[in-house]
């Protein structure tokens, strides 16, 4: 398996939006990600944007623009995601102030984590947290 150099994240979580721009908003305002690049079409469409978070990052398109991965996810359910957080209370109180519908309070787990779930405006599920497993490299 082909790894990475550096500080380069080896998975990229890729959601598509009907309205990417307002989901790229929410993400940064709510969320905490930092825009980090963003490719319009002509029409205005995102056809392809990064966002990070940590030394993680997603990916964002909208939906409808065409191409072979907007056709494999057109009938494809909602995505859930895991991002790791230094101060979950705090992430969670500013998702709160951004009016996120929160799905789970933030909740220390079993396993050693504390966690808060949330949905976007589109039905994802993003899960934050303090579990940060090892990966052996």
């Amino acid at each position: 398996m082909a790894g990475t150099s550096g500080a380069r994240p080896s998975i990229y979580p890729t959601l598509l939006y009907s309205d990417a721009k307002t989901a790229i908003r929410q993400l940064t305002e709510a969320f905490g990600f930092t825009e980090l690049s963003v490719y319009e079409g002509e029409d205005g469409s995102v056809m392809h944007a990064e966002l990070t978070q940590g030394n993680g990052a997603v990916m964002v398109g909208t939906k409808g623009r065409g191409g072979v991965f907007d056709a494999a996810m057109q009938d494809a359910g909602t995505t859930g995601v895991y991002v790791v957080v230094d101060d979950v209370d705090a992430h969670h109180r500013r998702a709160v102030d951004h009016n996120v519908e929160i799905l789970m309070p933030p909740t220390d787990q079993d396993y050693g984590s504390r966690d808060y779930m949330a949905r976007d405006i589109e039905g994802n599920v993003w899960s934050f947290g303090t579990y940060a497993p090892e990966i052996a490299g």
